[in-house]
């Protein structure tokens, strides 16, 4: 049984309230601005994201980062998963990513997290997008039991659940 209904349609647009920015699925050919947005707050985001995902590598190429985004993209199109890219107005400038995927540990019917770029942190984009995920998921995904990982369960705690066989 798959982890959503067979016609789910997920968003392809979703404006961030109160900013310029809006989320849209993450492609290959965002390759140009993402690799600088995840480069650029690289240490920060392994912090967050490298213990569970040993993501983003110090030594992550360019080609690398394209590879983990048509990765994406494919998920995004079977419906396995979904990244969402946190954009500008005009497309020219990946400001984070929302995660929406499958539970690997028990608890949940959906694990949740995302980032922002360090200029960002602690500003209005961030603050707006915090309160924007959970009515977003809430409104627009079928979830019973999201999980707001980093959020409601630190990711250290998150590690220690079961592991869904």
């Amino acid at each position: 049984m798959s982890w959503l209904p067979d016609d789910f349609v997920h968003p392809l647009h979703v404006p961030v309230p109160g900013t310029a920015v809006h989320l849209r699925p993450i492609r290959e050919a965002d390759t140009t601005v993402d690799y600088p947005a995840v480069m650029g707050s690289r240490a920060r985001l392994w912090e967050i994201f490298g213990p569970a995902w040993g993501w983003p590598q110090e030594t992550m190429t360019y080609e690398e980062d394209r590879a983990d985004l048509l990765r994406h993209e494919q998920e995004i199109a079977a419906h396995q998963s979904f990244n969402y890219a946190l954009l500008d107005e005009r497309e020219t400038a990946i400001l984070g990513c929302v995660y929406v995927d499958p539970p690997e540990r028990t608890g949940a019917d959906a694990d949740i997290s995302w980032w922002v770029v360090d200029d960002h942190v602690g500003g209005e984009v961030e603050r707006a997008l915090d309160a924007l995920v959970p009515k977003w998921i809430a409104a627009d995904w079928p979830f019973r039991q999201p999980r707001y990982v980093g959020r409601d369960i630190t990711w250290q705690d998150w590690l220690a659940l079961p592991r869904i066989p």
